[in-house]
């Protein structure tokens, strides 16, 4: 184990994603170099669209960066992994499961034993799987962020390959955050683990200098993820858009490369709204803040359809909320114990009740007093509560518990 003079330690960082697809692992690299500690983040290669952007912040981080080509030999070593571990049922090891559950897990873990570090942090589950081998090969602590709660999400199988992962590693972890507070009570409850509640906010500085106001005499909708997807509420919207009175527009940004921005737009054709749709390309991360502050609401339309989406709170609504745009929220348990800290910067529907939706839509889109009201609210949520200046602290907390801890025990 080596930690590098004169910092406070040495992080490694480990994703399976491109740097452009996650924004958390920025922030992360961000505020633990800027806090003194010697940061590397090992993240892939692989999205051929996000390169570019993946080269720009390289060049422009001062932190290192390590980057993991695809393996040709990835996907069948997965696809026979997958068949073992079938076979195996709820007793296999780690390094199994971890090349069952598909990823680079085994790429990733070559990269990361490479990079001298004190604590290896661990993003998704084929990070925290290849954090795990290069922790434990350098003698080094490990440390977890939970996006999301991947025990609630995919197949059986895949389900059952998390908690094999998660189960072994998980309670020698000396550092775990999660990005919503009941994916901590999931994880407090399965593995008795105390994880920081880390919001998926961003910089201030990616704020605009002041409130954007927006024309009154039009209400504009907005929504971005990297992928368009047809299980995040925008076909209710979309009905409910239909059936308003005040002329609401969409507004789709995402990357439309399994055709379901297609199928949408075939829907907004057959409900005669088309004009009112339009689908926007992918854009940089540290542009999503500025893009959505000319909008009048932002869609965090979250389903049911994995427990994952009913714990979840995604960075969607924390972009929105900075950039002063209030939050149209779907009642998942997450947002709805969310709601009463956003008073009228939010607004909650149900996806089963367009008309419901609809009604909300008009009502606020014909009420001046009522959108200036929820705009200044987003605008003093961001400011004040919900950026990355604020939250940084409760990551770093955690990483300066974990090696004051270490040397306590040393």
């Amino acid at each position: 184990m080596t930690t590098l003079s004169p910092t406070r330690g040495a992080i490694c960082i480990v994703s399976p994603g491109n740097l452009a697809s996650n924004p958390r692992v920025l922030k992360e690299a961000d505020a633990l170099h800027e806090a003194g500690y010697a940061v590397t983040a090992v993240a892939c290669d692989y999205t051929e669209a996000l390169r570019g952007f993946d080269d720009e912040i390289a060049a422009s981080v001062d932190w290192k960066v390590v980057r993991v080509p695809r393996s040709a030999s990835e996907r069948p070593i997965g696809l026979l992994a997958g068949g073992v571990a079938k076979l195996a049922g709820t007793h296999m090891p780690v390094a199994l499961a971890a090349r069952a559950y598909g990823g680079p897990a085994a790429a990733l873990a070559r990269a990361a034993s490479g990079v001298p570090a004190d604590l290896y942090i661990g993003h998704y589950i084929a990070g925290l799987a290849a954090a795990g081998q290069a922790a434990r090969r350098r003698g080094a602590m490990l440390g977890f962020d939970a996006e999301d709660l991947h025990t609630g999400e995919g197949t059986a199988l895949q389900m059952n390959l998390v908690q094999t992962i998660e189960g072994v590693l998980l309670p020698g972890c000396r550092h775990v955050t999660v990005a919503a507070p009941l994916i901590g009570k999931a994880y407090r409850t399965r593995y008795g683990v105390e994880p920081a509640t880390v919001l998926n906010v961003f910089p201030l500085a990616m704020a605009p200098a002041a409130p954007v106001r927006t024309d009154q005499g039009t209400f504009r909708a907005y929504w971005f993820s990297q992928t368009v997807g047809l299980d995040r509420g925008l076909q209710a919207f979309i009905q409910a858009m239909a059936r308003t009175t005040m002329g609401v527009t969409l507004d789709i940004r995402g990357s439309d490369r399994w055709g379901h921005g297609d199928r949408l737009m075939e829907l907004a054709r057959k409900l005669g709204i088309a004009d009112r749709v339009r689908l926007l390309p992918m854009a940089a991360p540290q542009e999503m803040v500025r893009l959505a502050a000319d909008y009048d609401i932002g869609l965090s339309l979250e389903t049911d359809v994995s427990e994952n989406r009913r714990v979840c709170l995604t960075n969607k609504i924390f972009t929105y909320l900075l950039a002063g745009v209030p939050v149209l929220l779907s009642d998942t348990p997450a947002q709805d114990a969310l709601l009463p800290e956003l008073g009228a910067a939010a607004r909650i529907v149900s996806l089963a009740d367009p008309v419901g939706i609809a009604a909300v839509l008009d009502r606020l889109a014909g009420s001046p007093e009522a959108r200036s009201e929820a705009r200044d609210r987003a605008w003093r949520l961001g400011r004040e509560r919900y950026n990355w200046d604020v939250e940084k602290a409760a990551l770093l907390g955690s990483v300066e518990r974990a090696f004051a801890g270490r040397q306590v025990a040393a």
